[in-house]
């Protein structure tokens, strides 16, 4: 147990490290234009999809699972939420309890299709449903882009564009200090409640069971299929949440919006992390900081004015070391039991 927590800290540490690291080397490169407050919160900002969208992916990846429809989902989302804006419902907590719902309820699909028809790998349900989502997305909107702006849905939009504690210099509307990004003290919240979820609830540790040692699970009466379909059916609703805030950011929706890379961006948040495609591993604070990562590298190049191309590149790059990374965990892990047991 000692050792499961030193390596479990020295994997924080070291995802710390990085992120300081990174942020140390915009500092230095463009003093200017990085180390300013605005852009620190922007940058918080930024990462408050992929935050969220991650907290979902990192339940589904402790299963040995995966949930390539998020991306999708979370379109879905804005595109309903879009839709019902178009037809003259502005009521902001319907607007969310309907976007949340069809997420919610394409997740639990998910989950069923995984458990009920014994389908060979998550991969194979998930990626069928970001297509059919997609193409849902697209449907409903009539592949056109529906604005939220001047429609009276303010305060659903201040969700992911409001901030807190924003102060101004005395006597005029010059901003002092830009505010904390609520989108960002929401993500905050949730990571609080799914780590203290994942840590210390029955159903949280069943979760790293079903996902860490399967027979274990069985033959403990772990009922695998309800965990699982729980999981993804949670994924899903985090990545409503997710849209929710994305109105706020971009103002608009647009099922087009599903090519976005925000499913390779939650899982890389979660790998970087220290979550395992193995399964039995990964903590909200590891996911936060991958999430974190990804964001400065994102605002980073922008600000460098580096082409989407070459951003693509790098962090499939990121990616590829942070899988490979994993890999090599998972072999120096089993090669030391090995050795334990001669």
């Amino acid at each position: 147990m000692k050792n499961t927590k030193m390596k479990e800290l020295l994997q924080k540490l070291g995802t710390l490290m990085a992120l300081a690291i990174l942020v140390l080397i915009f500092c230095i490169t463009m003093p200017d234009k990085f180390m300013k407050v605005g852009n620190f919160m922007n940058i918080l900002k930024q990462a408050s999809i992929n935050c969220l969208i991650a907290s979902g992916m990192l339940c589904a990846l402790i299963t040995a699972g995966i949930d390539l429809s998020v991306g999708s989902n979370c379109v879905l989302c804005t595109c309903t939420i879009g839709v019902m804006v178009q037809s003259g419902i502005t009521n902001p907590f319907l607007l969310a309890l309907c976007g949340l719902a069809v997420s919610t309820l394409a997740g639990f699909i998910n989950g069923t299709l995984l458990t009920r028809l014994d389908l060979p790998h998550p991969f194979v349900s998930t990626m069928g449903m970001k297509n059919v989502l997609w193409g849902l997305a697209l449907v409903i909107t009539g592949s056109k882009s529906i604005a939220f702006t001047n429609t009276g849905i303010d305060g659903l939009m201040w969700i992911g564009g409001g901030s807190l504690f924003t102060t101004y210099y005395e006597g005029t509307t010059k901003v002092k200090f830009p505010g904390i990004p609520f989108s960002f003290i929401l993500v905050i919240i949730v990571f609080i409640i799914f780590d203290i979820f994942l840590r210390k609830t029955a159903l949280g540790r069943q979760i790293y069971c079903v996902g860490g040692n399967p027979e274990a699970a069985r033959l403990s009466g772990i009922p695998s299929k309800n965990v699982l379909t729980f999981v993804y059916t949670l994924s899903g609703f985090m990545a409503a949440l997710a849209g929710i805030v994305s109105i706020g950011r971009s103002g608009i929706c647009n099922g087009v919006n599903a090519i976005q890379p925000y499913d390779t961006d939650a899982i890389a948040a979660c790998i970087i992390g220290g979550a395992s495609f193995m399964g039995g591993k990964g903590t909200m604070v590891g996911t936060m900081l991958g999430a974190l990562i990804i964001a400065v590298l994102r605002n980073g190049f922008s600000l460098l004015s580096v082409s989407s191309a070459v951003q693509n590149l790098v962090l499939g790059l990121v990616i590829i070391g942070a899988v490979l990374l994993d890999v090599t965990r998972e072999r120096m892990e089993a090669k030391a039991r090995r050795l334990a047991t001669k």
